[in-house]
């Protein structure tokens, strides 16, 4: 029988307007909601990150996140 897939968790997300708008488009194209994309994303989390690449990405993003504060 299947896992039936039930979203059990809501939680106030603070994200960028680019972060925001990537969802979006992903959502869309996946033919999701943000919610469902975002439990996609992180339910497979391992198989669509690229390693890596990825601690760099998070060093850059953490460097400029300052600045976007302001």
């Amino acid at each position: 029988m299947p896992k039936r897939f039930r979203m059990t968790r809501r939680f106030p997300v603070s994200m960028t307007e680019d972060g925001y708008r990537r969802l979006k488009r992903f959502a869309r194209e996946a033919g999701l909601d943000e919610g469902e994309a975002l439990s996609f994303l992180f339910e497979n989390f391992t198989s669509v990150i690229n390693e890596d690449t990825l601690e760099h990405r998070m060093r850059l993003f953490n460097a400029d996140l300052e600045k976007r504060k302001k």
